[in-house]
């Protein structure tokens, strides 16, 4: 993502370039000029054509200003085919460039004051940059395209009321967490042998293939086992809850991705891979609209959540302090839905995800996300700290990749200590491509 960040910076400056050609014109050329005063003759001291300006020392025009920088830098000696004494005219003085090279001479142009290639290169790019600034920045129809295409996925496949989650099995938040009690789960310790492990064979390939946007159909416990399982002493009392919550995001993600024009395109392989990659990421992402920062409350309609009960389902600290850390810092940014759903989208087309085949593509798509959510904070927001967002977001995004590897292994954790993990969480997370 940091090579994603610097290759963003570099083709915006290869913009700026081509939006200005390089023309020899009075701007940025190393002419040093001066402005004349109004009643000074505007006429040029070499040619007697219509001066713009002093350069190099001498009042002249566009003309005998270019013709001398040319002449400095090539090295061919010019030689008058008459006697010397040609008198340069505005209509005359392409016919001898030795008379005219000393006329620029004689009026006092000096050699030392031509700016170097860098120099002059250097310049041009700083007037661009500021031509560039000065004119607004507005959204290609592509780039609308796409943040309308991914606006309309995600609220059609998330739904911000969290009205769903009253169907998970219930919060128990009666036992303490495990870092109230002093001390953490190992599988030595704590066993769970009255749970069996379910199988995840083939969740993955299922769920793409069959998961409906128009879902939720979820097959969560029944009464009855759910009576049962209040006899078996759990160590993770939120892990039920947990396990259900997880497994309904992680079909809202893949139903997200699959309407995407982009991620539809991609072969089925490269489409698993990415969403084995990404999904603990996006769910994370959208996580943070519910997040409030002053009280460190998760708000998600109906059910709210705090620290303790992702303690309370067998996560541990070194993932938790950089998880909350990670949404503080997100939230403070005030992002606004454009923002959080390319952001969602450019975590999903990482092309370095194991298992990718088709790079080069998944680049292209990430790099056209990146720049699109780059030029709509540039377009759309106005206050002066707007230039340090993008990169601030990028930030974050890399932040994550430590905390998807720590998630994994405490996921695979919690799984031989309390098997309640669902098949498709451990197919997300499973090594295979």
């Amino acid at each position: 993502l940091s090579y994603l960040y610097c290759l963003l910076q570099l083709r915006m400056s290869k913009e700026m370039e081509e939006l200005s050609p390089l023309v020899d014109s009075g701007h940025g050329d190393g002419s040093e000029e001066e402005t004349e005063e109004d009643d000074e003759p505007k006429i040029c001291q070499v040619c007697g054509d219509k001066s713009t300006g002093y350069h190099f020392n001498a009042k002249t025009c566009e003309g005998c200003k270019g013709f001398f920088r040319r002449a400095m830098k090539r090295p061919a000696q010019l030689c008058c085919p008459f006697q010397n004494t040609c008198v340069i005219t505005k209509t005359n003085r392409r016919q001898c460039q030795s008379c005219r090279l000393q006329k620029c001479f004689s009026v006092g142009m000096k050699r030392e004051l031509i700016m170097s290639d860098d120099a002059v290169e250097k310049r041009r790019m700083q007037i661009r940059r500021k031509k560039m600034q000065e004119e607004p920045v507005t959204l290609s129809p592509q780039q609308e395209a796409v943040i309308q295409e991914l606006l309309t996925a995600h609220q059609k496949t998330f739904d911000m009321t969290c009205a769903h989650f009253i169907q998970f099995r219930p919060l128990d938040r009666d036992q303490k967490s495990m870092s109230e009690c002093g001390r953490e789960p190992n599988s030595s310790r704590f066993t769970y042998a009255t749970m069996h492990k379910p199988s995840p064979e083939d969740a993955m390939q299922q769920t793409i293939s069959f998961v409906s946007p128009s879902f939720p159909s979820f097959s969560f416990q029944s009464p009855e086992n759910k009576e049962k399982n209040q006899h078996k002493s759990a160590i993770f009392t939120s892990l039920p809850h947990f396990t259900d919550l997880t497994t309904y995001m992680i079909k809202n993600v893949i139903n997200f991705s699959k309407t995407l024009t982009m991620f539809r395109a991609l072969i089925i392989d490269d489409q698993i891979s990415l969403l084995k990659g990404a999904t603990f990421e996006i769910i994370l992402i959208h996580f943070n609209m519910f997040f409030n920062e002053v009280t460190g409350i998760w708000e998600c309609g109906p059910q709210q959540y705090c620290l303790d009960d992702a303690m309370r389902a067998g996560f541990q600290r070194h993932l938790l302090d950089p998880m909350m850390n990670f949404h503080y810092t997100l939230r403070k940014m005030h992002l606004r839905e454009e923002e959080y759903v390319l952001m969602q989208a450019i975590s999903l087309f990482s092309p370095d995800r194991p298992g990718v085949k088709h790079h080069s593509v998944i680049d292209r798509n990430q790099e056209t996300l990146a720049l699109t959510l780059k030029t709509y904070i540039e377009a759309k927001r106005t206050e002066p700290e707007k230039r340090l967002l993008f990169p601030k977001i990028m930030a974050c995004l890399t932040e994550m990749r430590s905390m998807n590897e720590e998630y994994t292994k405490q996921v695979l954790k919690i799984q031989d200590i309390q098997p309640e993990v669902s098949p498709l969480l451990l197919e997300i997370i499973s090594k295979d491509s």
